[in-house]
């Protein structure tokens, strides 16, 4: 399942910067994979839609 950052709930944005980045803290390793593309999808995805527990048990 790929996964989309603009979904994602650690997507935050920046106003001085006026653009958006990432809030996971990765340590080195996990930056340096994350950059050479070895993920299929983003392990640290979280889905940023807070109804998605609601539409589940309905």
């Amino acid at each position: 399942m790929q996964t989309n950052c603009d979904f994602c709930a650690y997507n935050e944005y920046d106003e001085e910067d006026e653009c958006y980045y990432c809030s996971v803290n990765m340590d080195e390793d996990d930056m340096a994979r994350f950059m050479q593309s070895s993920y299929k999808s983003c392990p640290y995805y979280k889905s940023g839609d807070e109804y998605q527990v609601v539409r589940h048990q309905m």
